[in-house]
């Protein structure tokens, strides 16, 4: 299987709470504070404020990614893809699928943070049509890495 494949062979669907333990594994290798099983089951619970999908290949969650709806701002906060995954487009789905999302919910533009050393997020995110607009000294506590903050104006 050639890697361009693989965005191909992924369903993208709504989170579920029985896709937390495989979602929990990706979240532990992917950040240096993840979060819990309980911070995503409360926000699977928060209804119409969170929206959270996954990236599924053969019945696997390999990806998955979440975004807050306050008014008309969606902001994106969190989004991983399981290290074998990388760089074959799972995260561009993912993307993809809560702008379109976002979009449906009324959202006219998307703000994010993105660590600062996380170049790779960063291309992802101006490929599609997101702007760097500001940094945030220290804004991750665990390693007081700078954030930097994009967004992505959805009416244009």
């Amino acid at each position: 299987m050639g890697r361009e494949k693989t965005a191909e062979e992924i369903s993208i669907d709504g989170m579920r709470e029985e896709d937390l333990n495989e979602i929990m594994e990706i979240e532990k290798v992917s950040f240096p504070s993840p979060w819990t099983k309980a911070q995503f089951s409360q926000e699977l619970e928060a209804g119409s404020f969170s929206h959270f999908l996954v990236a599924k290949r053969e019945g696997r969650v390999v990806g998955y990614s979440g975004f807050f709806l306050v008014a008309d701002e969606a902001h994106i906060g969190n989004l991983a893809v399981h290290p074998r995954f990388r760089r074959r487009k799972v995260g561009e789905r993912l993307v993809a699928a809560m702008l379109e999302r976002a979009r449906a919910k009324g959202a006219r533009r998307v703000a994010l943070e993105v660590r600062a050393g996380n170049t790779a997020a960063q291309k992802l995110y101006q490929k599609l049509g997101f702007a760097r607009v500001a940094t945030r000294p220290g804004y991750y506590m665990l390693t007081q890495e700078d954030a930097i903050i994009m967004h992505l104006d959805l009416q244009g």
